[in-house]
C-alpha cells in the first residue's frame, strides 16, 4: 500500500488534495513539494503523512520535493493552522503566506552567494582624473572587513569601477565575515541604555524568557521610553544564540527605531517589510529558518515566519489597526503574537500609549500582566491639551486665529510646531457654488478629492483620478472651490502666514519616494524652526525633542461615526498626536480645535489618563454588547448590482438563527459602492466565541459548495476592526 501525502496549494480552496509518495522519497509536514496539477506543475506544501484517500480515486504521485527539510517548522505550522481555523482562511493561502515570493513561486531556497570587495595592500595609483575609482578605494579601505556589492552600490559606486579597480589589482573578492563578527564586537556587547528609575520598575515587572509563556501589557504614556525598556530587556536576557521578533506598525515610518536597534544590536538586527525585494525576503527568511540569532524588526507578516529559537516577541504601538490585515486572510499580527508566545513558552510584550480596549480588557481579567509605566524620560512633563472652541471664529485654511497666534508665539521662541490634519489633499470636495455641483466618483459613492498641487481629482478608495478644472463641469461657472481643509491647503495657509519659516508636510503623498520620510526626520530632527503639517503617519511613534506645539486642526470626526470603534481611535489618535508634544526638555503644549468643546469625551480627554478614559469606553462596550464582551464576525458580499449582494448575505442569515448568535443586517456597507461593485455586509455578534467559530466553520462549508452568480464575491472578518 503506497504512502499518501495531503497536500495544501496556494489558492483560494478550502480543501486540501492527495498525491502517493514515491518510495525513494521521504515526506514530512510543512516541506515544499513539486506537483502535478492538472496540466501544470504546482508548489505545494505537505500537510499530513499517511493519510487515508477517498475510495475510487486514482492518486497522481508527488514529482519531487524542494528540499529535504520542512519549509515551515511545527511551531510555525501549528500557529497557521490555527489561524486558518480562527480567521475562517483556506489552510493554503494561510501556510504560503509565511513563505517568501521566492519560495512561493518554487525557487530552491538556498541565498545567491553575494560578492564581497576588499583593498590589496597596494597604494592606489589612479589617474588623476579617475576621481570615482579613487574615492571607492578610499571607501573601502576605511571598512576593514571589507562590503558586499549591494552596499557598495548603495554608496553611490557603479560596477565599472569595481571592474576597473580589480583590473588595476587594488581590490579583490574576499570571504563575506561570519555572522559571530557582527554579535561579538565589544562596542555592540558593552552598549546598554540607560533607565531611569521608572523605567527600571517597569523592567523589572517583565518575566525572563526563562520563566515560560507571559502576556505584558506595558502601557507607558507618550514620550516614556518605551523602546529603551525594550532594548534593555532583549540586552538582559537574550542569549548569543536565540532569537526574538520585534513588531512595529509600519517600520518605513519609523526609521529611528530601526537605528536604534542597530545602534545596541549592530548586525543581528534584520528587517522584513513589504518594500523589500524577492532576494532581500529571501535571504532574511532562511537567516529566520536556519536559527541564526537573529533579532527581527517586523510589520505585522514577520509573526508568521519560521523562527526556529524564538525566545521574545515584542509588539510596539499594539493598539495600531495596521496590525490587522484588510484584506485576503484577515488576520491580527497583535493576536497571533499572543498565541505564538503560548506555543513557543516565551513573553510576549505589548507596548503602547494607549492600548486598544481589548487589551485593556484582558489585564483586568488578568489575563495580562499589566505594567505602568507613567513618567515621560528625563526632565519632560506630559503635554497640557488645550480645547479651541472654533464655533463661529473664521478659519484660514481650517486654522483658527488663537490657534496661528501660538504657531508664530512657538516658531519665535525656536522652537518647532506640528499641525495635524487627518486628510490628504487639498480640500476634500469641490463645489460650484452657483448649481451645488460637486465632483464624485464615477467607480464609488464618494466625491474626489481635488489635489491642487497636481492639479489633479483623486478617489482616495479606488484611486480613479481625473484633471482637475477650474469651471463647473455642469453648469461652466467659475465660482468651483474648493471646500474643506487637507494637508496640502493647511500647507499653503501656514506657508503665506510664515513665509521666512519651512513647512513640512508629512502624508501619503509625500513620502512616496524612497528615502523621503529619512529626509523629511533628518531636517526636523536637526532642531530649526519649522512647522510640521501630517496625518495620522506623524502620530506613529516618531520622536521630535524640540516640538512643542501640537495643533490638532479638527478633531470632531470621531464623535458621531456608526463605527463602535471611532471613539477609541479617536482617543488614540489624539493622546498619539498629542505625544509629539514636549518630548524633550521644553514643556508641551495642545491645542485641540473642535466644535463641540463640550463633549464629555473631549473634556475627559483633557483631564484624565488614558486608562480611565478606556475604563469608560469599556463600559460603554458592555452596555451595547459589543466586543470584547461579544465575539463579533462580520460576512461582506459585493457584486455588480446591490440585490445580488444582499441576496447571497439573505441566504446566510437563517444559517445564522442560531441562539446565542445576533445578527444584525443584511445592510449596504457605509460606502456601499467602490471600484463599481455594490457591497453589502451581514454581521454575526455572539456570547461564546468557540460555538460562533463553530458556526462560521459550518456556513464557510455552506457556501463553498454553492454556485454563486458570475461576479459576486464573498468574504469573512474575524474580529473586524471596522463595521463600516
Amino acid at each position: 500500500m503506497p504512502l499518501i501525502a495531503r497536500i495544501a496549494l496556494n489558492r483560494p480552496l478550502r480543501r486540501l488534495f492527495d498525491y502517493i509518495i514515491p518510495e525513494d522519497l521521504e515526506l514530512r509536514p510543512g516541506q515544499r513539494v513539486r506537483i502535478p496539477f492538472g496540466r501544470q506543475q504546482a508548489t505545494g506544501l505537505v500537510v499530513q503523512v499517511g493519510v487515508e484517500p477517498p475510495p475510487g480515486i486514482n492518486l497522481k504521485p508527488v514529482a519531487s520535493a524542494l528540499e529535504d527539510w520542512p519549509a515551515l517548522p511545527k511551531e510555525t505550522f501549528k500557529l497557521l493552522s490555527w489561524a486558518s481555523d480562527y480567521y475562517q482562511h483556506p489552510l493554503g493561502e494561510c501556510l504560503f503566506t509565511a513563505l517568501p515570493p521566492a519560495l512561493r513561486r518554487g525557487r530552491i531556497a538556498e541565498e545567491k552567494t553575494e560578492q564581497w570587495w576588499n583593498t590589496r595592500d597596494n597604494e592606489a595609483t589612479l589617474p588623476a582624473n579617475a576621481h570615482k575609482q579613487k574615492a571607492l578605494f578610499d571607501w573601502l579601505r576605511q571598512r576593514p572587513k571589507g562590503a558586499p556589492t549591494t552596499d557598495i552600490l548603495k554608496a553611490g559606486f557603479a560596477r565599472a569601477q569595481l571592474s576597473a579597480l580589480q583590473e588595476k589589482q587594488l581590490i579583490e573578492t574576499v570571504s563575506p565575515p561570519t555572522r559571530d563578527t557582527f554579535n561579538d564586537a565589544p562596542e555592540l556587547l558593552s552598549r546598554r541604555p540607560k533607565l531611569s528609575l521608572a523605567q527600571a520598575s517597569a523592567a523589572q515587572q517583565l518575566a525572563a524568557p526563562d520563566e515560560g509563556f507571559g502576556a505584558f501589557l506595558l502601557y507607558g504614556i507618550t514620550g516614556s521610553g518605551k523602546t529603551e525598556i525594550y532594548l534593555h530587556y532583549l540586552k538582559q536576557h537574550l542569549g548569543g544564540q536565540d532569537q526574538a521578533l520585534v513588531l512595529v506598525p509600519e517600520i518605513n515610518l519609523t526609521p529611528q527605531t530601526v537605528a536604534r536597534f542597530q545602534h545596541y544590536f549592530g548586525g543581528r538586527i534584520v528587517v522584513w517589510h513589504s518594500a523589500l525585494n524577492d532576494s532581500e525576503r529571501l535571504s532574511t527568511w532562511l537567516k529566520v529558518r536556519n536559527g541564526e540569532p537573529v533579532i527581527l524588526v517586523g510589520t505585522r507578516s514577520a509573526v508568521l515566519l519560521p523562527f526556529t529559537n524564538l525566545r521574545t516577541i515584542i509588539v510596539d504601538e499594539e493598539h495600531d489597526s495596521s496590525y490587522k490585515q484588510g484584506e485576503g486572510f484577515r488576520y491580527s499580527g497583535r493576536d497571533l503574537a499572543v498565541y505564538r508566545a503560548h506555543l513557543n513558552n516565551c513573553p510576549v510584550i505589548l507596548g503602547s500609549a494607549t492600548p486598544s480596549l481589548e487589551s485593556v480588557n484582558n489585564a483586568e481579567q488578568a489575563k495580562y500582566h499589566l505594567v505602568k509605566l507613567e513618567e515621560r524620560a528625563g526632565n519632560a512633563a506630559p503635554p497640557i491639551v488645550s480645547l479651541l472652541d472654533i464655533r463661529s471664529r473664521p478659519l484660514e485654511g481650517g486654522l483658527s486665529r488663537p490657534a496661528l497666534n501660538a504657531i508664530e508665539q512657538t516658531l519665535a521662541k525656536g522652537e518647532q510646531a506640528l499641525v495635524f490634519v487627518n486628510r490628504r489633499g487639498f480640500a476634500p470636495v469641490m463645489m460650484c457654488f452657483d448649481c451645488g455641483h460637486m465632483i464624485e466618483c464615477p467607480r464609488c459613492d464618494t466625491r474626489l478629492t481635488y489635489h491642487r498641487r497636481d492639479r489633479a481629482m483623486r478617489c482616495h478608495h479606488c484611486d480613479y483620478q481625473t484633471a482637475a478644472t477650474e469651471h463647473c463641469p455642469k453648469c461652466h461657472s467659475d465660482a468651483f472651490k474648493p471646500v474643506g481643509q487637507g494637508t496640502e491647503r493647511t500647507e499653503d495657509t501656514l506657508a503665506t502666514a510664515f513665509p521666512d519659516t519651512p513647512v513640512v508636510r508629512v502624508d501619503r503623498d509625500s513620502t512616496q519616494r524612497k528615502g523621503s520620510i529619512q529626509g523629511i526626520l533628518k531636517q526636523v530632527n536637526s532642531g530649526k524652526p519649522c512647522v510640521l503639517v501630517g496625518t495620522q503617519m506623524l502620530a506613529k511613534g516618531h520622536d521630535f525633542p524640540n516640538v512643542t506645539l501640537v495643533v490638532v486642526v479638527n478633531a470632531d470626526g470621531g464623535l458621531f461615526s456608526v463605527d463602535f470603534r471611532a471613539p477609541e481611535t479617536l482617543v488614540q489618535t489624539l493622546l498619539q498626536v498629542s505625544g509629539r508634544a514636549g518630548r524633550g526638555t521644553k514643556p508641551g503644549k495642545v491645542l485641540v480645535q473642535t466644535c463641540h468643546s463640550d463633549h464629555p469625551l473631549l473634556k475627559t480627554l483633557c483631564e484624565g489618563q488614558y486608562l480611565d478614559i478606556a475604563d469608560q469606553l469599556l463600559k460603554e462596550r458592555e452596555e451595547g454588547h459589543f466586543p470584547p464582551f461579544r465575539a463579533m464576525a462580520i460576512f461582506r458580499a459585493e457584486a455588480d448590482t446591490m440585490e445580488k449582494s444582499l441576496q447571497v448575505l439573505d441566504t446566510i442569515k437563517p444559517l445564522a438563527n442560531t441562539t446565542g448568535i445576533e445578527t444584525w443586517g443584511p445592510l449596504p456597507a457605509m460606502i456601499a459602492r467602490r471600484a463599481d461593485k455594490h457591497r453589502a455586509q451581514l454581521i454575526l455578534n455572539a456570547r461564546n466565541r468557540k460555538k460562533l467559530n463553530t458556526l462560521l466553520t459550518g456556513i464557510c462549508q455552506e457556501l463553498d459548495q454553492r454556485m454563486l452568480p458570475a461576479g459576486v464575491k464573498w468574504m469573512i472578518d474575524v474580529d473586524p476592526q471596522e463595521t463600516g
